[in-house]
Order: C-alpha cells, then structure tokens, then sequence
C-alpha cells in the first residue's frame, strides 16, 4: 500500500501564519471565511501576492501550528500500513522549511515527493491520497485513485460517493485499513 499523504492544510496549518500576516495588510479575514479553494478571489487578492505570501509564511517555518495533536503517533500508524510518502506541490524553494518543520513536529515518512502543481499528484503511482484540496481530490478521482480529504473549509462543499472525508488524521488508518 504506498499512501501520498499532504502538507499544507492536513498537517502543517499554514493558513493561520498567513491570516495573521493578510489580516494586517487587508480587510480581516478568518478561517471559516475561506470556503472555496480559490477564496483569494472573492477577496479581491492578486494570485501571484497569495502565494508569494504563503510561500513566504514558510520561512518562518517554527511559527506554522500543525493542524492538530498527535500527529506524529499518527503518521507512526500510517506507516505500520504502508509505505508514506509526503506528495506536495509548493515552490522548490520552500521544500527545506517543510522538511525542517516536519522533521521539527516527528512526522514520520518513507520519501519526501514535491511537485510544481497539486493536481499533478494525481499522475503519481500512490494507492491513496490524503489531502484537502478539492481540486486534487477531483482529479485524483478522474485517475481511479482512492481519495481522503482532510476537512477544511475550503473543501466542504466536495460530496462525492467515492471520497473519504475525515475530520482527524487517525481516521485515515481506520478508512484505509479497511479499503
């Protein structure tokens, strides 16, 4: 069973540095404010400052809170299932303050993947994907692969039959082991 497992948004909740830095240039936003993948949109933020500044949030790796407790006991469970990998997509430059924070907060993993683009995670020969991107989670779907999405606010609109959600990550042993 080889498991691509997510970075941004199912372990390292990176929107929170980036709310705190956006809510002292721009009008406030919050969490729960952000219910669609694109939300930079509807807040009228230039794409290329959103990422620029996310990618930015990174650099301060130690101040990204995880997106919740125990992570590493449940990453140590996921690899008693398989082999775990980190599949992200983010900007090459940002790849050694990810593997400084995972390494920081004991995640455990077999190999670390990047890609340029989420949905090219989805061409990738992994049996299982656990993410919260609603785009990714449609096309992981589209390449016949098996689909946990992590819940967000920004994918709760996503209701397909065939994706698992799960509001913890330990909810991804017990849906796993029992595909």
């Amino acid at each position: 069973m080889k498991i691509a497992l997510d970075v941004d948004g199912v372990l390292a909740d990176v929107i929170v540095p980036w709310l705190n830095y956006n809510n002292t240039i721009r009008p406030k936003i919050s969490k729960n404010d952000i219910t669609d993948w694109d939300f930079w949109k509807n807040h009228e933020i230039n794409p290329y400052d959103f990422y620029a500044e996310l990618s930015s949030c990174w650099k301060n790796w130690n101040s990204i809170p995880p997106t919740e407790e125990n992570l590493s006991s449940v990453t140590k469970n996921l690899l008693e299932i398989g082999q775990v990998d980190i599949v992200t997509a983010r900007e090459r430059s940002t790849d050694s303050f990810v593997k400084n924070w995972l390494n920081h907060h004991n995640i455990s993993f077999d190999n670390y993947v990047s890609v340029i683009d989420g949905p090219m995670k989805a061409d990738l020969d992994y049996d299982v994907f656990i993410d919260d991107s609603p785009l990714n989670a449609l096309k992981f779907l589209e390449n016949k692969k098996q689909v946990i999405l992590y819940s967000q606010p920004w994918n709760k609109h996503i209701s397909e039959n065939e994706i698992h959600r799960i509001s913890i990550l330990s909810e991804a042993v017990e849906k796993i082991k029992s595909v």
